[in-house]
């Protein structure tokens, strides 16, 4: 049984060892599906580096996020990675959206509340790999490394059984391979 990597800082720095254990995890396990985070392009850069015999999938931050029609990831990485056969994906965020309407309290609200408790890298990354799934990048029938952050770059990955975000409740978090404290 592997030991879960723990860091006393959260996010960028600990991307590279984030990024290299959820790798040796997931050759160990035979696991071939990668969802990663990516709001910049940092950590899909990285990832596509480390991850480039796998299936990746890079989600991004909703287009209109921090601006009118404005998307964070750069046109010309996407494009780059795409042409590697990593898949981008860029769509509405599985607990955000209309819950954000809603007063405190819906249940994408109390979703996302509950996983932040173990950090933000956790919710995102059952967030993204539901997203992932919904889109049909990803199976819900096998485990998934499920790779995301703080702020910027990663410092959380775990292995899940993903479900689309309608039967969410069907998705099993399965072990973290590493987090911040």
């Amino acid at each position: 049984m592997s030991e879960t990597m723990y860091f006393e800082e959260e996010g960028k720095p600990n991307t590279d060892a984030t990024l290299q254990a959820a790798r040796d995890f997931a050759h160990s396990e035979g696991i071939e599906n990668i969802v990663v985070a990516s709001t910049t392009g940092f950590t899909a850069a990285r990832a596509a580096e480390v991850f480039g015999d796998r299936n990746l999938v890079v989600v991004t931050h909703v287009t209109g996020r921090k601006g009118a029609n404005l998307q964070e990831f750069p046109a010309e990485l996407r494009e780059e990675l795409e042409g590697k056969g990593v898949e981008v994906l860029t769509t509405s965020h599985a607990f955000d959206g209309v819950n954000q309407l809603a007063d405190q309290g819906s249940i994408g609200m109390v979703i996302r509340e509950t996983l932040r408790m173990f950090c933000e890298g956790v919710k995102v990354c059952v967030e993204i790999a539901a997203m992932a799934s919904d889109a049909g990048l990803i199976p819900t029938d096998g485990d998934v490394v499920s790779i995301a952050g703080t702020g910027k770059g990663a410092d959380t990955a775990m292995v899940l059984r993903p479900a689309i975000s309608r039967k969410l409740f069907e998705a099993r978090i399965k072990r973290i391979i590493a987090k911040p404290l």
